[in-house]
Order: structure tokens, then C-alpha cells, then sequence
């Protein structure tokens, strides 16, 4: 399985925006496969210091995340181009 992610820079902070859900649709699934992802970009020698989760639901862009993050995101309304693709 592959995930797209956009690692960018945010007003100074290395950023996470990966192009995902969890399958349960859960807040706490979300929380895990969040986790996750952040550390398989780390591993794949990413700086990650705020992650979001973007993901369509009910036909809306949506976000989960970093709450700073979270806001930012949905305040502008668009995810960045993605720049990575993690195999997991």
C-alpha cells in the first residue's frame, strides 16, 4: 500500500500532510494511523514536526491532525501537491 503525503514548510515547522483515513472512521483510529505515519516518514529520514491526516468525507476536504495544523489547513481549504509517496 502506498500513502501520498505533501512535507512542506509551514511558518517554520517541517509539515506532514498525508493523503489518508483511518478505515474505522474513529477519532482514536485516526490518532493511530496518524502515529503511524508519521513515524514510517521518519524513518524514511522526513523531519515531521506537525501532521494532518487529509481525507474526503461526506464530500468535503477534511482534516485531523495537529490542531494549529488542523486550522490552518481548513481555513485555506486546499492540501499542498503532494511531494512524497510512503510504501508501507
Amino acid at each position: 500500500m502506498e500513502v501520498e503525503l505533501a512535507h512542506v514548510r509551514i511558518g517554520g515547522a517541517s509539515v506532514a500532510i498525508f493523503n489518508a483515513d483511518a478505515r474505522g472512521g474513529m477519532n482514536h483510529d485516526r490518532h493511530r494511523i496518524l502515529a503511524e505515519l508519521v513515524a514510517h516518514a521518519r524513518l524514511n529520514h522526513l523531519r515531521v514536526d506537525r501532521a494532518a491526516l487529509a481525507f474526503v468525507r461526506n464530500g468535503r476536504l477534511t482534516f485531523f491532525g495537529d490542531r494549529d495544523l488542523v486550522h490552518y489547513l481548513s481555513r485555506i481549504g486546499v492540501v499542498p501537491q503532494w511531494t512524497h509517496r510512503l510504501r508501507l
